[in-house]
């Protein structure tokens, strides 16, 4: 689904997290196949483990255990990745090139700034202040205080936008999966496909969820926003 009547400048940023802001990658690859080691079950590359992100924590891990696990254990094998999540140091956790710098200028430019993820809330917050304290003014997951459903779901997006005071007619919504397209659009926002991600950029079309900007840099979506006075 293509786009919106909608034109910038906007004011208001919400970002994905995975794949978009942070490359998080190198951390999942570790964190899951120690957890799958622990129940004795294989292993998966970087690349098999990339092919598994991006709509949460349950849909990584129910991808990575074998096809004929019994689902008591594969929610075991859940419940054991949430908690080692809490005591993983992510040390190999890094924002993308030019984030830090966008969002900086973001601020510059007045916008909020938010961030909306399928990952499950408490691991946001905890990833939020290890790699980019106090540069979001939100930052929610699924779950959480809220309750939120995992986007293309557009409630935590449309609460997000709510807390922040502002509207989906000035909100830009950024991510590198067609799933976060699908969630602009449910929510009526502007919508940015980013081509750093963990998905092929190609993706957006094969899957009808074209954005109304495809980013390669971070550049290009701090010409979104206003004119800093």
């Amino acid at each position: 689904m293509k786009a919106q009547a909608l034109e910038p400048p906007f004011d208001t940023f919400i970002f994905d997290l995975d794949g978009t802001l942070l490359d998080t990658l190198d951390d999942l690859m570790v964190l899951t196949n120690d957890v799958l080691a622990e129940f004795d079950m294989p292993t998966h590359t970087r690349e098999e483990i990339n092919s598994y992100v991006g709509n949460g924590a349950a849909a990584l891990i129910y991808q990575a255990v074998p096809a004929d696990t019994p689902p008591a254990v594969a929610d075991a094998c859940l419940a054991r990745w949430k908690e080692a999540y809490d005591r993983y140091p992510n040390d190999l956790t890094k924002p993308y090139p030019g984030i830090e710098s966008m969002l900086a200028e973001l601020r510059r430019h007045d916008c909020r700034l938010g961030i909306l993820s399928n990952k499950f809330d408490r691991g946001v917050t905890f990833i939020v202040e290890k790699c980019l304290a106090g540069q979001v003014d939100v930052a929610h997951g699924e779950g959480g205080e809220g309750h939120f459903p995992r986007k293309p779901d557009p409630t935590g997006l449309l609460a997000t936008i709510e807390e922040l005071g502002s509207t989906p007619a000035r909100t830009v919504y950024i991510g590198d999966s067609p799933g976060d397209i699908h969630a602009a659009r449910n929510a009526g926002c502007y919508a940015v496909g980013v081509d750093w991600g963990y998905h092929d950029p190609a993706d957006f079309a094969a899957e009808g969820w074209e954005p109304d900007l495809l980013a390669s840099n971070p550049e290009q979506i701090v010409a979104l926003a206003p004119v800093a006075v």
